[in-house]
């Protein structure tokens, strides 16, 4: 048998077949040098993938899930909002109009009998009703008060430090302007509302950050050494979690006495609430500590000489820290529905403190509110944000799971 070159440098090892008219069939054999590497190297989109991050990695599946985006988005803006709650009030919070006590909510008009106005509210015309005792606010069509942007208006303290007098906007001193109406004082709502987000809002952040750090301590202790500690740990969980959670805040406080400053109470009920939350927690780290610190990392760890706190703080915990962080948005509306429920019945932040929870404490009544329903419109935001805080944690949820 020959063997013959082939065109592409290599050899047939082949003889030809008999000549019968049959095609001739030909096994081309390379001579090219093999290169052993090369089913090692990765492309691209798999280096990309293989050498990210675990919160790279997170980030990517969280982007697919919309809903949980699009609420963080709204979350973030609105925390941002919290930073700028005096200039974008029109009015200053505490600022009381005694002629117009109980309005309706007004609305923005741009066009008056047909010709551009600019936005513009109409004018307020009242009178006493003798029957209901109440005051019956009518539109004056004939009364224009126009709103300017980037304006100067009612004073106020920035954080309570700063004064300031700049609003995004505001109308003419004197003239009604109340886009969600006023309460019994003369008060603007909107304004309210705006300014009793950053008490609402920041008092889920406060309470989450004590709540982590009991569970995180407590449960990372009784996971790590177990025996007695744990023993501990797990009935004091089972006392705690045994009581029933609204009369313990309620006991709470009530123990608070009425002469605190509203900045000493409203660091009490965070506290409270942090206290009173952290016992799940502290069971989830219990239970991720227990099944990781048989691993060989912790026993090199141990080897070395790390101290169990070392070894708790930066090599256990990091380790289901995506856990952790879907955890927090789901408890942080658990704080917020807690703050609203002691200031609506009373027992939690007081005037002048503003919050949503203090601004629904005047829709107690039912009459009250069939005869002023703008007064039952600080749930609203309450409501957004408890259902963005929910898909938003769906969201982490997901997206730190290691299965999906």
């Amino acid at each position: 048998m020959s063997k013959k070159p082939n065109q592409t440098g290599g050899v047939d090892t082949h003889s030809p077949l008999p000549a019968d008219g049959a095609e001739k069939l030909h096994h081309y054999v390379s001579t090219a040098p093999f290169d052993l590497r090369s089913v090692e190297k990765l492309t691209p989109e798999q280096e990309k993938i293989y050498f990210a991050s675990q919160l790279t990695l997170m980030w990517w599946k969280f982007k697919r899930h919309r809903v949980a985006v699009w609420s963080g988005i709204f979350l973030l803006l609105l925390y941002a909002s919290v930073l700028f709650s005096e200039f974008l009030s029109p009015w200053n919070y505490q600022t009381r109009h005694s002629k117009y006590i109980y309005v309706p909510p007004q609305s923005i008009h741009l066009f008056h009998e047909g010709e551009f106005q600019g936005p513009f509210v109409y004018g307020l015309s009242r009178k006493l009703n003798l029957e209901t005792m109440t005051r019956d606010y009518t539109v004056n069509t004939k009364q224009i008060v126009k709103l300017s942007f980037f304006c100067n208006g009612d004073s106020y303290h920035w954080m309570g430090l700063i004064p300031g007098n700049n609003h995004l906007v505001c109308a003419p001193t004197g003239k009604p302007f109340f886009l969600l109406g006023t309460d019994r004082l003369g008060r603007d709502m909107l304004s309210r509302i705006i300014q009793g987000a950053r008490i609402s809002l920041t008092i889920g952040l406060l309470g989450i950050a004590v709540s982590f750090l009991l569970g995180i301590v407590i449960g990372g202790a009784a996971g790590y050494y177990g025996g007695w500690v744990d023993m501990i740990v797990q009935r004091i969980i089972e006392v705690l979690q045994s009581i029933p959670t609204i009369p313990l805040w309620l006991t709470l406080s009530a123990i608070m006495p009425a002469s605190w400053s509203p900045i000493v109470i409203y660091f009490g009920i965070t506290i409270i609430l942090g206290l009173l939350d952290w016992t799940g927690l502290a069971r989830a780290v219990r239970s991720k500590l227990l099944s990781l610190r048989e691993e060989e990392y912790v026993l090199a760890a141990r080897l070395i000489g790390a101290s169990p706190s070392r070894i708790i703080g930066r090599h256990l915990i990091p380790g289901f820290m995506s856990h952790l962080i879907a955890s927090a948005t789901i408890t942080i509306p658990t704080m917020i529905l807690g703050e609203t429920a002691l200031s609506f019945l009373g027992l939690g932040l007081r005037e002048p403190i503003t919050s949503w929870g203090v601004l629904l404490n005047e829709a107690q009544s039912i009459n009250v509110v069939a005869v002023f329903p703008w007064l039952m419109l600080p749930v609203v935001p309450v409501i957004f944000v408890i259902i963005a805080f929910n898909f938003l944690g769906d969201g982490l949820r997901d997206a730190a799971d290691p299965y999906k």
